[in-house]
């Protein structure tokens, strides 16, 4: 297929009648990459999904990107992971003073360290491990980079896995965010980029109930910075002896924004269903789907982070920022696709199996929830959610808590989650004597 300018409608009608003669197909790259000889004709590339599910390339104002982040000492929790790594890469093409990247997987951080130093030999970049849990090593990081931005992309992301460990899902999602949040405020960050995901809508599962309550952290402490009220907004530690930073910038009066960017699954991120989907694939099936109509908005990685630094640059402070994620597509069309452009038929050379849908999993993801209305920004794909109404110190009392029993490890954590969570919905209902049992249990750790 030797149209490269064509749009995304174009070839994918190209491609649905290309997949019926069972032969390979291959596309060309972008016009400019071989305009500019960086790619030459024999490096077809195959056809991926991206190619049928994919838009149009999203437009994006460069110039204020790079405005926002030239010059700027600009840090990346979680660099080493899909989109993490993505931001990673298109801010180190926009002139940052330093580039640093903070991930606890060192293979992952090795990964896009050698890609950027590839790209952008010139690009200073700082990679480093550690934890967003751990508040010295943040409190290090921060002290010694003083970073102007922040992007804060680490968190525990798979539904099934955090349903069995919720306890993990707290610590590392929301008390990491705290802390990361935290150390922005003490060290003079002047904005705080949250990447959040549609799961916080109206959660059915842990991992999505957490990551609301991130969102909540965040304007939360926007919120209360703007009243001037930082220095009432505790330092959660899990050891006594972490509670010692001061706020050393609260002899100056403290801006930094707090924002978040909403947005639905990113195509090929690391464990998402297409890399699984390849995989059943080449091993000759069966394809697993959890249900016949269960359907995702899709965005590519590039896409996803082009976007998100485009929020960033109209970010005032509070702000949820929704991307607009196109069409919802259903995961067995999906899975039709993939097998075709194998090059088998779906159901006669690949079986494709109905497993059930997972804990706590829906069959559709929303972008907002009924109390949030969305303003327009000056680019059509981004939106701007309505903040919703939170008692600032009833929250932080109940975060306090949480932190407290999920450091016990124990089950009854869902309980406080429900509670701070109004629209927390568990697809998995916890029986009515449970939740008494677990009640007493919070209860008893706590010392009521």
């Amino acid at each position: 297929i030797a149209m490269p300018s064509a749009s995304k409608q174009d070839i994918r009608d190209i491609i649905t009648i290309c997949s019926e003669t069972k032969c390979e197909i291959k596309t060309l790259p972008a016009m400019y990459k071989i305009a500019d000889g960086s790619v030459e004709i024999k490096d077809m590339k195959d056809v991926g999904v991206e190619d049928l599910l994919g838009r149009d390339q999203v437009q994006v104002n460069m110039d204020e990107i790079y405005d926002m982040i030239s010059g700027k000492n600009v840090l990346i929790t979680g660099g080493g992971g899909s989109i993490g790594s993505e931001i990673a890469l298109q801010v180190s093409r926009h002139n940052p003073k330093t580039l640093i990247i903070l991930d606890i997987y060192e293979n992952n951080a090795y990964a896009i360290q050698q890609k950027i130093k590839m790209e952008n030999p010139n690009c200073n970049l700082v990679v480093l491990i550690g934890s967003v849990r751990d508040s010295r090593r943040l409190d290090n990081v921060f002290r010694k980079y003083r970073p102007d931005i922040v992007y804060h992309a680490a968190a525990h992301k798979h539904v099934p896995l955090m349903e069995d460990s919720p306890c993990e899902a707290i610590k590392n999602n929301v008390i990491g965010t705290y802390k990361t949040a935290y150390a922005a405020m003490t060290y003079g960050v002047k904005r705080f980029v949250l990447i959040s995901t549609d799961k916080a809508v109206n959660p059915t599962n842990v991992m999505g109930a957490s990551k609301r309550l991130c969102e909540l952290v965040i304007q939360t402490f926007d919120k209360m910075i703007k009243q001037g009220r930082e220095s009432e907004i505790p330092q959660l530690c899990t050891h006594y002896e972490d509670g010692n930073t001061k706020l050393y910038h609260l002899d100056n009066e403290i801006k930094t924004e707090f924002v978040a960017v909403r947005f639905g699954n990113v195509l090929g991120s690391n464990g998402s269903v297409i890399p699984l989907f390849k995989e059943q694939i080449h091993k000759g099936g069966p394809v697993t789907v959890t249900h016949p109509d269960i359907i995702r908005y899709f965005m590519t990685i590039p896409e996803a982070a082009s976007l998100v630094l485009q929020a960033g640059c109209y970010a005032k402070g509070g702000e949820i920022f929704i991307l607009d994620m196109g069409e919802p597509v259903k995961i067995v069309d999906l899975a039709r696709n993939l097998i075709k452009l194998s090059g088998f038929e779906p159901d006669v050379d690949i079986k494709i199996e109905y497993v059930g849908l997972r804990p706590g999993e829906k069959l559709y993801e929303e972008k907002l929830m009924d109390e949030e209305g969305l303003t327009r920004t000056p680019n059509e794909l981004i939106h701007i959610a309505k903040p919703i109404y939170i008692s600032e110190n009833k929250f932080l009392s109940d975060l306090a808590d949480l932190m407290v029993v999920a450091y016990q490890d124990t089950d009854a954590v869902r309980v406080l989650v429900s509670d701070m969570v109004d629209t927390f919905r568990p697809s998995n209902v916890i029986p009515g004597d449970l939740i008494k049992k677990y009640r007493t249990e919070v209860n008893c750790i706590l010392g009521r």
